[in-house]
């Protein structure tokens, strides 16, 4: 159980930071196991750690000598030490994990990309189970199979077991309303249990092929498939054999296209880690059931004096802080707590967990392969942010800035003759596209008349600029020193920070007005506002670029900035034209009777049965509402008000 304590310095005359307040904590800190945490004078926390001895680990931070250039600044900086005591040393490491997540302190090593990964999901609370992509708790009932890379790998396996298995993947509702099979029926991906043309029985044996092929079971499933089509041909049933021999088809497709895997490695992830340059890339492959589910990428935050054993061990454990553990975690590197991280994830998990650095045999061969990966990966990401910084380099000079763009947002919005408006807002920085702190931005019909592009840029700005300012203070610059008086300046110099060097907006000079009223109306003068609009005909190359109190102008048309420029533009209409398709969809999809309280799938039924539609239901009369069987007079009266306020 993990007690926290706020251990006070017992010295009258404390010094304000470094190794003279830390040495002031030893006097009463315990020699229990815990995690300790270095905060700045702005009470920001610096570093996150865990001890078996806290006394011990404390003691090493009271001297400078022999200490590396991040450890001695990070000691320097330190004025506040807080402590939580653990009951064993593996409970500290998980805990510290959750600390290092949740709070990003600056000298830890930081898992940034800590997404959940996808899974399948075969329900079984429904006469005919539906086949799902899950992503997220799994708080249904059913049978969860993963986890795997990516939405990709999922619809790839999605797809295969839809034509192997015949499975359904419509709602319930959609089940409960068919009265004549899909179009996914027509095509032979879906046995259509929804209207009788399998059994319940024989719906039950497609079920059950399908969790034995995600359970690595395929060769067994193949022979049956082989059995089936063996005894349609003898009986001249050809249409029918043709079905099982397609079925055996795809299924060898797939088969071919496993990756090879030790023999007997059923269960376990991959964790491969390259560093160059002050980077590293960490490789994860996902073996499930004998198959290769994919891998991902990572690129933790790091520094340079991390060892790659230090940077694995603490990866791991932030990365199974909201994952399931496998049984076997293989690793390229010998972790030099590699039995403590096993002891903590077998906590964790409640089960035994193995951790090991594979030196020889086809498991170190799966490992080299791994490396390789990460390696390229590595590479890649380097060759990419080499030609980042040339761009954002070119972007100061371009726009007569200060310094390099630490961060760059893109706006634009998208509606169709007003209807369904959406604004969207992408974010680029030093390391290219910052996908999780994009934005959209809904509004409200009485704040858009007849599609306003100017009206609906001025209210997106509003809301953003006025969000910033409240939760980070105004980006002004003191007059004499130029120094950032906002709260913006505490961030390290590789994280992004919360205001933009640029406001890169989609139009001309009309949208750019409409900006540089909130800038003004805010009183907000250091960003750098930049419209880009199309050129003539609307063609790529000849855009014009609008700034304040500067005449228009265009760039070379092989100019590499402008390409970049194009780039961020195009993910900006990108992002706006998805989102607000998927919002016409939701609408299009909805009902007015589904935003009536009380109103359920029976009652919506019997309305529109009696009516025939949603709108001859709003203009029914009180009495007419009260004839429909199963409507109440008090619920015809909710029905009537609802429609006639």
């Amino acid at each position: 159980m993990a007690e926290q304590s706020k251990i006070e310095s017992t010295d009258n005359d404390e010094p304000k930071s470094g190794t003279q307040v830390i040495k002031a904590y030893l006097k009463n800190l315990s020699t229990s196991s815990g995690v300790y945490r270095m905060l700045d004078k702005n009470g920001t926390i610096l570093y996150v750690g865990k001890a078996n001895n806290l006394k011990n680990r404390v003691t090493s931070y009271t001297r400078l000598k022999g200490q590396s250039n991040r450890i001695a600044r990070m000691i320097r900086a330190t004025t506040e030490m807080e402590f939580i005591l653990t009951d064993t040393e593996s409970e500290a490491l998980l805990l510290e994990a959750t600390l290092i997540k949740k709070m990003k302190p600056r000298y830890n090593v930081l898992l940034r990309d800590d997404k959940s990964f996808p899974s399948i999901l075969i329900r079984t609370d429904h006469e005919a189970p539906q086949l799902v992509k899950h992503r997220g708790a799994r708080k249904q009932k059913g049978e969860y199979f993963g986890p795997f890379a990516s939405a990709g790998s999922v619809n790839r396996t999605l797809n295969t077991l839809q034509q192997l298995f015949l499975l359904r993947d419509c709602t319930d509702s959609q089940y409960e309303s068919r009265t004549r099979p899909c179009l996914q029926y027509q095509i032979k991906r879906c046995s259509a249990p929804c209207t009788g043309k399998i059994s319940t029985e024989e719906y039950k044996s497609l079920v059950s092929d399908a969790k034995d092929f995600l359970r690595g079971k395929s060769s067994h499933i193949q022979k049956n498939l082989q059995v089936k089509m063996q005894n349609a041909s003898k009986a001249l049933k050809f249409e029918e054999a043709a079905f099982f021999r397609d079925r055996i088809s795809a299924l060898t497709q797939v088969q071919s296209h496993q990756s090879i895997l030790p023999t007997g490695f059923e269960e376990g992830d991959v964790f491969a880690i390259h560093t160059e340059g002050g980077s590293a890339c960490i490789q994860v492959f996902f073996i499930r059931t004998g198959q290769n589910w994919g891998n991902h990428a990572y690129y933790p935050r790091i520094d340079k004096s991390h060892s790659t054993s230090e940077i694995l061990e603490s990866f791991i454990a932030q990365f199974y802080d909201n994952k399931p553990v496998p049984k076997l975690i293989l690793t390229s590197e010998t972790i030099e707590n590699e039995t403590l991280l096993s002891e903590a994830l077998s906590t964790k998990a409640e089960r035994n967990i193995k951790v090991i650095s594979p030196k020889r045999g086809s498991k170190a061969e799966l490992m080299s392969h791994a490396h390789k990966n990460a390696k390229e990966a590595l590479a890649r990401k380097l060759a990419e942010g080499s030609a980042q910084s040339r761009h954002l380099e070119a972007l100061k000079n371009l726009f007569t800035l200060e310094e390099r763009p630490r961060r760059i947002e893109v706006y634009d919005n998208s509606h169709i003759q007003g209807s369904s408006p959406i604004g969207a807002m992408i974010v680029s920085g030093p390391e290219g596209l910052i996908k999780n702190q994009y934005r959209k931005f809904n509004f409200k019909p009485e704040e858009i008349s007849g599609g306003d592009d100017f009206e609906m840029m001025r209210i997106m700005l509003r809301r953003r600029l006025k969000a910033l300012v409240k939760d980070h203070g105004t980006k002004k610059y003191n007059n004499e020193d130029k120094t950032d008086t906002s709260k913006d300046q505490t961030a390290p110099p590789d994280e992004i920070p919360h205001w933009p060097d640029i406001l890169l907006i989609d139009g001309g000079k009309g949208q750019l007005s409409a900006v540089m009223e909130i800038i003004k109306e805010l009183d907000l003068n250091d960003i750098k506002i930049v419209a880009i609009s199309k050129g003539p005909d609307r063609n790529a190359g000849r855009e014009q670029f609008h700034i304040k109190d500067q005449p228009s102008f265009t760039m070379e048309l092989k100019d590499p900035t402008l390409y970049y420029l194009q780039r961020l533009r195009d993910e900006a209409h990108r992002f706006a034209i998805g989102t607000h398709r998927t919002r016409r969809k939701k609408q299009m999809g909805t009902n007015p009777l589904d935003e009536i309280p009380g109103i359920g799938p029976g009652r919506k039924k019997a309305l529109l049965s009696h009516f025939g539609s949603a709108k001859a239901v709003s203009r029914a009369g009180l009495k007419d509402l009260k004839a429909v069987d199963g409507i109440s007079a008090q619920m015809a009266e909710t029905i009537y008000d609802h429609f006639h306020e």
